[in-house]
């Protein structure tokens, strides 16, 4: 039969419960892992499925390191002083510790490892570019850099967004079990140009304060329930925390309404599944995919036929996923792109930075869907930036048909999706380049692979 019946692409493409909810969901103005925002929003998410007839809509709390924004400033002074103190300009990395550091600013430009390598860092401040150069081998994440810095003997770190217009950068660097090493601040393009073009001249002294909360919080996981009680479950999943320095629009607000639109769309045709799908949005994914990993740890990993996570997946209309290599999640989105005559990008890379992965690194066949976009880095992600305003219903109707599309082709009972060796993953993961920054971060996890 076809992807999804004509009438429900219809409903999809008539519909604005995600639009709707998305609206609700930024209001909330603060979503930020482990504070009263993420779980109004997840209060959300289980009223949305109980509202679209799913089964068992529920919310599980978790424990994790919870961290609060305090003030930060840094002052430059190359020739006179230079302060920099607005949100415009800087802000914390969370997971940051509290801390004064008077100290000279080191340009390590991009940060990749020889530039740490030939760089004299002990007891200064660290700056390094939030961009990895096409012609390097691997993308540097920004905790490799940050850990880089601190392994280097650098009292404190400096992020530099590469995008002009695009404000402060923020994003975890915290360890576990709570903050990283050393105080961090993301800075503007501009006002890191400034600081690269100080530092050019020469040794410029600076004086950087950051004030923050590191204290024991609880997050939460929603989740609900559709079609056959089948030993096998699809998992069709998002997260709903998100930076507290902005909306949280599109990362990953997006996502959190795609799957409880999908979930609605589902509903139509539950009669017609031939296997359970678990609809579920994991909270803290950016402090460190505590919601994936817990459920990970509580839940029987045989009964999960695949997952599909979505993050990433507000900047266009056009559909993409990355299979990790599972070969047959690509073979029914590409099913999905012919039936309904729309492109659907499908690619083997594996993408060890959301919620998928505490899956896939122990072998569970698992995708990450998002959307494509023009152009270097999340753009307007993880800044203040980061607002309804640069959305459109339309792409999220578009994606909502061919997510659902997928879901249900990967619910078929007789469609086979299997699981990998964890060895597997582990050559595939090292092939592709992200051993040396994932060991240098403490997220290597394949040492026991079997």
């Amino acid at each position: 039969m076809p992807t999804v019946p004509t009438d429900l692409v219809g409903d999809a493409y008539t519909s604005t419960h995600s639009w709707d909810l998305l609206c609700d969901l930024v209001d909330i103005d603060n979503r930020m892992a482990g504070q009263r925002g993420e779980a109004e929003g997840a209060e959300l998410v289980r009223d949305a499925f109980e509202s679209h007839g799913l089964r068992e809509a529920e919310i599980t709390e978790f424990d994790i390191p919870g961290w609060w924004r305090g003030e930060c400033s840094l002052t430059a002074e190359p020739d006179r002083t230079h302060t920099f103190d607005e949100r415009y300009q800087l802000v914390e990395l969370p997971g940051t510790p509290s801390g004064e550091i008077e100290a000279e600013i080191v340009d390590v430009g991009h940060g990749l490892p020889a530039d740490f390598a030939e760089a004299d860092l002990e007891g200064k401040i660290a700056m390094a570019s939030s961009l990895t150069p096409d012609d390097h081998d691997r993308w540097i994440h920004r905790a490799e850099k940050y850990y880089a810095a601190a392994e280097a003997g650098a009292a404190g770190f400096l992020f530099r967004n590469h995008i002009e217009g695009c404000l402060p950068p923020t994003g975890s660097i915290g360890e576990d079990d709570g903050p990283g090493p050393i105080p961090a601040v993301g800075v503007s393009k501009e006002v890191g140009d400034r600081l690269v073009r100080y530092c050019e001249d020469g040794p410029i002294e600076a004086s950087l304060s950051v004030e923050c909360r590191n204290e024991p919080a609880q997050s939460r996981n929603v989740e609900a329930v559709i079609g056959p009680d089948t030993d096998e479950e699809v998992l069709f999943t998002a997260h709903v925390d998100a930076h507290d320095v902005g909306e949280g629009a599109n990362d990953n607000g997006v996502g959190t309404v795609l799957v409880s639109e999908v979930g609605r769309l589902l509903s139509r045709i539950e009669d017609d599944l031939e296997t359970k799908v678990r609809l579920l949005v994991f909270g803290a994914e950016e402090v460190g995919l505590f919601g994936a990993y817990h459920w990970v740890e509580t839940h029987d990993a045989d009964r999960v036929k695949c997952i599909v996570n979505v993050d990433g997946a507000g900047y266009s209309r056009n559909l993409a996923v990355y299979t990790h290599g599972f070969d047959p999640i690509g073979e029914a989105f590409r099913e999905v792109s012919d039936e309904l005559a729309v492109p659907i990008e499908v690619h083997d890379d594996i993408r060890p930075h959301s919620d998928h992965w505490p899956f896939v690194q122990e072998g569970i066949a698992g995708s990450q869907a998002r959307s494509t976009s023009e152009g270097s880095g999340r753009g307007w992600g993880h800044t203040h930036g980061d607002t309804l305003d640069k959305l459109d219903l339309r792409d999220l109707r578009d994606l909502a048909v061919g997510l659902a599309g997928g879901v249900c082709k990967l619910a078929e009972a007789d469609r086979e999706v299997d699981h990998k060796p964890v060895s597997e993953i582990r050559e595939a993961t090292i092939e592709q380049g992200y051993e040396e920054g994932m060991r240098n971060t403490g997220d290597w996890p394949f040492d026991d692979a079997k």
